[in-house]
């Protein structure tokens, strides 16, 4: 062909990963349990024969004219954490580690509702109910992936997704590589230029080249961190923006610091690497190859995964940031001292055991260092099925030979346990043949793991003997869990699916070797779902209170005689050990009965001292918490 392609990489893209997830279980690394040394690259020329000849990358990694370019895909992925130095008693996002909070589209601060809809960050003045408003907005143009509050304080994580060649004289996704951040107050409107990610950021040195050539348009994804000053809600005012090449991966926030990790394919240009940069006050610094770490291990596909700290208070401290070579980062677990990231190898032989690699990353306010790497047989489900306790890292995973995958009876379940230099230290291996697991919940010394198949075997799995870890009991009903929460350290609850709708499930484990199910609750419709079997933070749960809540769609479409019979919303439980699980009542956003309105539909819900709020991308809607009486409700549309 004489015509420069290449594959255009969407918005949508990054949701596709997803559906790929079993392409992950194809996995090869190599055979010892023995620490593999770490190395930095010594020059951009080490680097290069590293993608080009030592471990070649494949053809459809390379972007030249006259060739297919990047055929590949980018993937984006607790306990409730107290109420900080507030008069008011609120709800927090639901998250895994106490202290390790996790962005998300909608946060509060006990007076205020921030909020991500419609390309905006909408700020709601919302307690108390009966003055709520709209105060300010900020508009976008990239893709927010979430947003952190603390104290004064906004971070924002956005990605612009790049441009790609596609045909001569044309591009894909020509995005503006700049942004504007529009701020809507109630009075005038102020429009700020953003200050990073502003100019076309092509800078090249003659040993590491990263300028494009002229022949070729290509710009990648770029994750900017953008910091707001809101201590007038009404008016906030940016005050850092800080870019890295690469896909949003995922972030934390410990403390004052806001951690990010983008990753970016490891593609050739002509015949370039081309190198991840930063980007900063109008200024663009290309990562230098002698600053990227590297073990030496093969791959199909290399990526170069950024890790981000940046201090959301200190606007004077620059941020500090550290890039490795890995394979495709799948998941990811944060402790208060460590992330690990997760990641498949391609690479893959006859009759070999699916593995995963983990990589452990101190971190410590700004210092990042990569600390570990060590791999255990077969792929995880996602965070949950990974923890930290007392110096050793566990993990859960399920293992199928990659022969017999799409046979039966071929998936076998584990457990290991590593040290911090993540070698296996303990494992319980092969449990329930032929199942595999759909979800898990370390709590302290007890491991909680759901498998399924065609009924759901509950393990309550003791690992507090590292070197031994063992099931204590097991409990089988129908259905399955897809998400579980404790509610205290001797009961758990589970959000899963039973035949075609969604089942509430809370689960006595205080006899560890005989496990059972104290109460349930079915929403009956010819098809229930909830976002909680897929995200976390979708879920609400506080036990003083005895309140859960979740959103929650139902469907009777035959039912209803032909008709939709569509309905989506929140429902909200009491829940207790006494009485079980109680439907207190729905809340819904809906205009029209029947119909699917995706705007309206209810994506988080949370209190502030007796009110109940629940956010869709069109509303917030304030409810008595006891009595459920709507009180007053804002249009942030």
């Amino acid at each position: 062909m004489n015509n420069t392609k290449l594959l255009t990489v969407s918005f949508l893209a990054t949701l596709l990963i997803i559906s790929l997830v079993p392409l992950y279980l194809y996995l090869k690394t190599p055979e010892s349990s023995d620490q593999i040394a770490l190395n930095k690259f010594s020059s951009y020329d080490e680097l290069k024969t590293f993608l080009e000849t030592d471990h070649p990358l494949p053809s459809n990694y390379w972007i030249t004219g006259g060739e297919r370019g990047l055929e590949t895909f980018d993937s984006q992925i607790a306990v409730p954490a107290a109420a900080e130095d507030a008069s008011s008693d609120y709800s927090k996002t639901n998250i895994q580690v106490e202290g390790v909070d996790e962005a998300d589209i909608v946060k509060t601060d006990g007076e205020y509702i921030y909020i991500v809809s419609g390309g905006n960050i909408t700020i709601v003045k919302a307690y108390p109910p009966e003055e709520a408003r709209v105060l300010s907005k900020i508009s976008l143009t990239g893709g927010v992936a979430g947003i952190f509050v603390n104290g004064d304080k906004l971070a924002v994580f956005e990605t612009e997704y790049g441009i790609y060649p596609l045909y001569e004289g044309e591009v894909a996704y020509d995005l503006p590589s700049s942004s504007e951040e529009v701020n809507e107050t109630t009075g005038d409107d102020e429009t700020r230029a953003s200050s990073s990610s502003s100019e076309p950021r092509n800078e090249s040195t003659p040993e590491e080249p990263s300028k494009v050539p002229e022949s070729i348009v290509y710009e990648p994804p770029t994750t900017s961190i953008k910091v707001y000053d809101i201590s007038d809600r009404g008016n906030p005012v940016l005050k850092r923006n800080f870019s890295v090449d690469g896909n949003y991966f995922s972030s934390r926030m410990i403390g004052d610091y806001v951690y990010v990790v983008a990753t970016q394919w490891a593609v050739f240009i002509e015949t370039d690497v081309f190198l991840p940069r930063v980007h900063l006050d109008n200024e663009t610094e290309v990562i230098a190859a002698d600053d990227i770490y590297y073990y030496d291990l093969s791959d199909s596909s290399y990526s170069f995964t950024s890790i981000v700290a940046l201090n959301i208070q200190n606007d004077a401290q620059e941020p500090t940031h550290e890039t490795i070579l890995l394979g495709g980062t799948s998941t990811i677990y944060v402790s208060q001292n460590n992330i690990y990231l997760t990641f498949p190898n391609y690479t893959w032989q006859e009759n070999e055991t699916m593995k995963t690699t983990v990589q452990r990353i101190e971190i410590n306010k700004q210092t990042i260092t990569f600390a570990a790497q060590g791999e255990v047989p077969g792929y995880i489900l996602n965070q949950f099925s990974m923890d930290e306790h007392n110096g050793y890292f566990r993990i859960a995973t399920t293992t199928n030979n990659w022969r017999t995958f799409a046979e039966e009876a071929t998936s076998k379940n584990n457990v290991y346990v590593l040290d911090m230099n993540l070698d296996v230290v303990g494992k319980l291996e092969d449990l329930a043949p032929g199942e595999q697991i759909y979800s898990a919940r370390f709590m302290g010394d007890r491991c909680y793991l759901v498998t399924f198949k065609q009924m759901d075997p509950f393990f309550v799995i003791d690992i507090a003997n590292p070197t031994e870890p063992k099931v204590l009991g097991y409990l089988k009903i129908p259905g399955f869990s897809g998400y579980l929460h404790p509610y205290d350290k001797n009961h758990i609850i589970g959000i899963g699916r039973q035949d075609n709708n969604v089942k509430l499930s809370l689960f006595d484990v205080t006899d560890v070797t005989d496990p059972t199910e104290i109460a349930k609750y079915i929403v009956e419709a010819e098809y229930s779902d909830s976002p909680v079997l897929y995200d976390h933070k979708a879920f609400l749960f506080d036990k003083p209170k005895q309140l859960l809540a979740l959103p929650v769609s139902t469907n009777s479409f035959r039912l209803k005689g032909g008709n939709s019979g569509y309905w989506q919303g929140a429902y909200i439980f009491d829940i207790s050990l006494e009485e079980g699980l109680i439907l207190e009542g729905t809340i819904t956003h809906q205009t029209t009965a029947d119909q699917f309105e995706y705007d309206y539909s209810v994506q988080r819900t949370l209190y502030i001292d007796d009110v109940l709020y629940t956010i869709s991308g069109i509303k917030v809607k304030m409810n008595n918490l006891e009595t459920l009486a709507e009180i007053n409700e804002v249009d942030i549309s």
